[in-house]
């Protein structure tokens, strides 16, 4: 090998050449033609195709690819050749019918020179089925029987590959695959397509770094990302069109495995109607009416209230349910309920903590039934702060099960023989009185969300009313006098705290218009709440600590709160603070998972509703600016009881309060987008 032979190559597999400029020791530099640079590489990579040519010629001469495919070789003369190679093998099995690229220009094409040379030495390592290079840099003739094989491959993978042509032609359009026409797929792209679908549930991340699937992607004219393979899905029938990306591969999005439900169903025989050991310390509270206040949906069935009147006190009794009585902490069952964290309420139902028959049968306070339940009792003072408290397990027969129009009802008329209702209402809006003395915020206001019907959302605006300021409350009432218990007795509860949060002054809030707009600059200046071990003031709420304990059949905290309260009332060893932290700790994932599903799934149905009423124009109020440089600001829709994003049209120093109409400037619920305007 000299300097000035023409060599040849392969560059990432595809065959080049070029002129050998120098040698140095076990690698050479080499230009390559039509590359316009030098490249260093290792000299066992060259082939020395001649070695004579270049004497006196310069680099231009060298011809270019596009001069080479011009030559058309000799398909004839190339296979006549080859035979008398392979025959000459077969006659003398002892010689070696190998040559040099030069020998075997010379031999198939008649004429060796560097455009010829270069020509043969591409088609060589091109698709050929004839010849092949050895490791010497020779080339020797492929016998009979390898050619004939070589070339049925080919002809099989021409076949292959235009039948998959023919296939991808039925998945250009946007029209679904019927069965028959999925089974005609070749099983190659079949396998393909599933995996693509698989690839759609997860990060975009995995996508992309699947060459595969890229690939295919490419060879359906899809854009490589996560956006348009899922539109793609849809309009293919492969994926529901409604299905939240973060709820797939959750664990609310599969059954509850047969050892859980099993295990709920044997509680459902054997337990939920016989006296357990731990019953006996239970007091009897079913004579005392009983009223569970609910929206006419809701299954779970976690809370009721009493009134009990002596002569000391009118004592407000607060009854939750109590799963401690048949879920022992590490049964499979509870490991289910602490994976899951919290029952997720999506706009088509309810994906429960519990398997549902359990959660809405033994362990709910069903109206006209004996039930199980952990109760608080406190009687207030004539100011509405808390005088007195007892916290018992209990017995208790709800008489009513109401809605919250019944209870607005019961409540407004206080009917002769049934003012309990009343009473509370007065009481507990005495206790809210007492919490605003205190700094707690009092920020009701309508609001609106989505449920489905048939796939087809419909808007619910929950208006603020008695009976829902009643039971919360109460809840609040009960969660104090929790927290009071857990510090008069040095015990670990999942305390809920806020840090304290600088508010507009007064002069700056009376300047706002009562209502959203007021509401959207406090919480603006809120900080978010903490869940740990020990009590802290609540800012929001005006309290120095507070247990949310109301709903342990749909919240696993709520339910450690329970436990570690019932071992403390008898005798038992609760968790330390350590022990309780773990736990709590653990329930950090799959209640932020929880609350991103829940705020996709309101928002994807928004925008199917959007959709349905992109003609339409709503009035609004401006609440504030969120990125005033693009013009993108908060509204609030009254209408709609929401609070919305959407780019305005007003001056950067612009009111809060300041009247906009708002339409819809585009909308695609299978790419997540909306994009509202207001002028």
């Amino acid at each position: 090998m000299h300097q000035g032979d023409l060599v040849g190559l392969s560059v990432k597999g595809n065959p080049q050449f070029g002129r050998l400029i120098a040698l140095k020791g076990t690698r050479a530099v080499v230009s390559l033609s039509g590359a316009g640079r030098e490249y260093e590489l290792p000299v066992r990579e060259l082939t020395v195709l001649e070695t004579k040519l270049f004497e006196g010629q310069t680099q231009e001469q060298l011809p270019t690819i596009a001069e080479i495919r011009k030559l058309i070789l000799p398909a004839k003369d190339l296979i006549v050749g080859w035979r008398l190679l392979e025959s000459d093998r077969s006659v003398n099995q002892q010689s070696d019918a190998a040559l040099t690229v030069s020998e075997l220009t010379e031999l198939l094409l008649g004429c060796v020179d560097t455009l010829h040379l270069a020509a043969l030495w591409i088609w060589l390592n091109g698709e050929q089925p004839f010849f092949r290079l050895r490791r010497d840099h020779l080339v020797e003739p492929r016998p009979f029987v390898d050619v004939q094989r070589i070339r049925k491959n080919s002809r099989n993978q021409r076949i292959r590959q235009q039948q998959r042509q023919v296939a991808l032609r039925l998945l250009f359009n946007d029209q679904p695959l019927s069965t028959n026409q999925w089974e005609q797929l070749p099983e190659d792209l079949q396998a393909q397509l599933k995996r693509l679908i698989q690839l759609a549930d997860g990060p975009e991340e995995i996508l992309l770094a699947d060459e595969q699937a890229i690939e295919l992607m490419r060879e359906l004219r899809l854009a490589i990302n996560l956006r348009e393979l899922s539109s793609w899905l849809i309009s293919k029938g492969w994926r529901d069109p409604h299905a939240l990306p973060t709820l797939r591969g959750s664990a609310w999005s599969k059954q509850f495995e047969p050892p859980i439900q099993s295990q709920a169903n044997q509680l459902l025989v054997d337990h939920h109607e016989q006296t357990l050991l731990q019953d006996q310390q239970r007091i009897d509270l079913s004579a005392l009416t009983t009223y569970t206040l609910d929206d006419a949906q809701t299954e779970e069935i976690d809370d009721a209230l009493s009134l009990e009147k002596t002569q000391e006190h009118q004592w407000i009794w607060v009854h939750i349910a109590d799963p401690a009585r048949l879920i022992d902490p590490g049964s499979e069952l509870d490991r289910e309920a602490r994976q899951r964290a919290t029952s997720l309420y999506l706009a088509d139902g309810t994906r429960s903590m519990l398997p549902m028959a359990l959660a809405a049968e033994a362990l709910s306070l069903r109206a006209g039934q004996r039930c199980a339940a952990l109760s608080v009792a406190i009687a207030l003072n004539d100011q509405g702060g808390i005088e007195a408290t007892r916290i018992t397990r209990s017995w208790v027969k709800p008489r009513y099960r109401l809605t919250y129009e019944d209870g607005d009802e019961l409540i407004e008329l206080a009917p002769p023989g049934d003012q309990d209702l009343a009473t509370l209402s007065t009481l507990l809006n005495k206790r809210l009185q007492w919490r605003q003395q205190q700094g707690a915020l009092q920020m009701e206001q309508a609001e609106g969300r989505f449920q489905v019907t048939d796939q087809q959302p419909e808007l619910r605006v929950v208006l603020p009313c008695p009976a829902r300021r009643l039971v919360s409350e109460a809840m609040i009432l009960m969660g104090t006098a929790i927290a009071q218990f857990g510090q008069q007795h040095n015990l670990s509860l999942p305390y809920r705290s806020q840090p304290p949060s600088e508010l507009p002054s007064s002069t700056e809030l009376n300047q706002l218009n009562d209502g959203p707009v007021r509401h959207a600059a406090i919480k603006r200046c809120l900080s978010r709440g903490v869940l740990g071990t020990r009590p802290m003031a609540h800012f929001s709420l005006g309290l120095p600590a507070y247990v949310q304990a109301s709903s342990p059949i749909r919240r696993y905290a709520d339910l450690l709160a329970h436990r570690q309260v019932i071992a403390q009332l008898e005798g038992g060893c609760p968790l330390d603070e350590e022990a309780l932290a773990e736990q709590l700790d653990q329930l950090n994932g799959p209640l932020r998972q929880a609350q991103q599903i829940s705020r996709e799934d309101q928002r994807h149905w928004q925008q199917v509703w959007f959709m349905s009423n992109r003609d339409q124009q709503w009035p609004a109020v401006f609440l504030r600016w969120l990125r005033p440089q693009d013009q993108l600001a908060l509204v609030h829709i009254e209408s709609l009881a929401m609070e919305l994003a959407c780019t305005i049209n007003l001056k950067k120093d612009a009111d809060p309060g300041q009247s906009v109409i708002m339409r819809i400037q585009s909308v695609d619920p299978h790419a997540d987008e909306l994009k509202l305007i207001a002028s």
